[in-house]
């Protein structure tokens, strides 16, 4: 396990990056061994996967990217460094190895910024190439499909809360859609300021109502927490509505127009959430956007990933706070906390004895490329690299960030970052072998 040189021998070659864009041409192209494959806790994944049968590869590369957050720039030189397309005369079109391989993106699509249609535009141009292109769900991209949702049809106690619960950070993509896509007409159409700040924020009861109707959903401790956290969100969102200098009207308008464009059949981004998926598999590996628990082990073993995928979009429809604190939901939630659904070992034992050894995830996003890590006993691989202009400027990155994740049927797996000097290789077979 120690002698990492060895795995040079028959090191997988990169796809060339057949643009001649700036902004990829500082990216790694030498690789070098993973350190963090060294780590006991990942042998000791890399031992039982080998017991329960060993590894099966996926029959075409994989080009796993995660979390842009809409920084279109930034997804799109993703794809250049991985060598999956390139630009002529600013048009995208697919590259040899891109005709080849499956693309992932591992979900947090929306928010932040700098432009959520501008990703979307992105994305669809890469998806008119002919790509074939995955599309995983993130906690980001749940919260704008529940907050707009919750907009449309009666209110309850259980779903009233859920745009100022959820909405706080879609305020940029919100004021993104009106100025594309609202018009006078529209505008004129609405009831007044003070109505629609009604239509939108919780009533002054809510709190009492939502105790007594979540009770057959939600344990008493993860209700009062809710009621603290809206409270908190509250006040917090009435800040930011002003700051970015929306009315509640204004909100009002947005709002029900992303429910034409993004959740209504023939709408401009319907194809989104119509493709979206929440759990994808290809051999050995599992990729979603935040992790697993038990009970979707179980699921995933007995009945598949499709019919996960089905129940997922099933459940994000009703927007019930059991789906979103229950396990279906977790899977683009959790981060392995105390209030997470849980993976034990039993949940881990079910995976490895169904033949999968990795999840390949994003959600935690790092600073010096991909990580490898044992979590609960399980093989992951955080695949967050912080893209979005947006979440780099905050955490002391500079520029526009690119990197991908390479998966290949030979076994190798490749972490490309503009912010590590080289490209990390993973091959877990021939790691296990030494």
């Amino acid at each position: 396990m120690d002698d990492l040189g060895n795995l040079t021998a028959t090191d997988p070659v990169l796809p060339p990056i057949l643009d001649s864009d700036a902004g990829t041409a500082n990216l790694p192209r030498a690789l070098e061994p993973w350190a963090d494959a060294t780590a006991r806790p990942v042998a000791e994944c890399l031992t039982r996967a080998r017991s329960h049968g060993g590894w099966h590869w996926p029959e075409r590369p994989v080009v796993f990217v995660s979390d842009p957050h809409a920084d279109a720039e930034g997804f799109l030189r993703s794809l250049i460094a991985a060598g999956a397309i390139h630009r002529n005369h600013g048009r995208i079109a697919l590259t040899p190895f891109g005709r080849k391989a499956r693309i992932v993106l591992g979900g947090d699509t929306l928010d932040k910024g700098p432009s959520n249609l501008a990703l979307l535009d992105a994305i669809a141009e890469v998806l008119n190439t002919g790509a074939e292109v995955t599309i995983l769900a993130g906690n980001h991209d749940l919260r704008m499909r529940l907050a707009i949702g919750s907009v449309r049809g009666s209110r309850t106690a259980l779903t009233e809360h859920l745009f100022v619960r959820m909405g706080r950070k879609i305020l940029p993509a919100l004021r993104e859609v009106l100025h594309r896509f609202v018009t006078p007409d529209h505008m004129a159409a609405l009831p007044s300021e003070a109505a629609c700040k009604a239509r939108l924020m919780p009533g002054p009861d809510w709190s009492d109502r939502f105790a007594r109707a979540a009770r057959k959903e939600l344990r008493p401790e993860v209700i009062a927490r809710e009621i603290r956290k809206l409270e908190q969100k509250h006040a917090k969102f009435e800040r930011d509505r002003a700051r970015i200098g929306l009315s509640h009207r204004e909100l009002l308008a947005a709002l029900l127009k992303c429910h034409d464009i993004f959740l209504e059949a023939g709408g401009h981004y319907a194809w989104f959430f119509d493709r979206m998926q929440v759990v994808a598999r290809s051999g050995s590996l599992l990729f979603v956007h935040a992790g697993l628990c038990d009970e979707m082990a179980v699921a995933l073993v007995r009945d598949g990933v499709d019919a996960v995928n089905a129940a997922y979009a099933r459940a994000a429809e009703s927007a019930a706070p059991g789906f979103y604190f229950g396990p279906l939901a977790n899977l683009v939630r959790t981060k392995y906390r105390a209030s997470d659904c849980a993976l034990t070992a039993a949940g881990v034992e079910t995976l490895n004895r169904a033949g999968l050894h990795m999840v390949v995830q994003g959600h935690v996003n790092n600073h010096a490329g991909q990580r490898l890590l044992a979590k609960q006993g399980l093989l992951h691989l955080e695949a967050d690299i912080t893209l979005d202009r947006a979440s780099r400027a905050l955490e002391g990155l500079d520029g526009i960030g690119a990197g991908a994740t390479l998966i290949f049927p030979s076994g190798d797996v490749i972490g490309l970052s503009c912010d590590h000097p080289r490209a990390k290789h993973f091959a877990p077979e021939r790691l296990a072998a030494h």
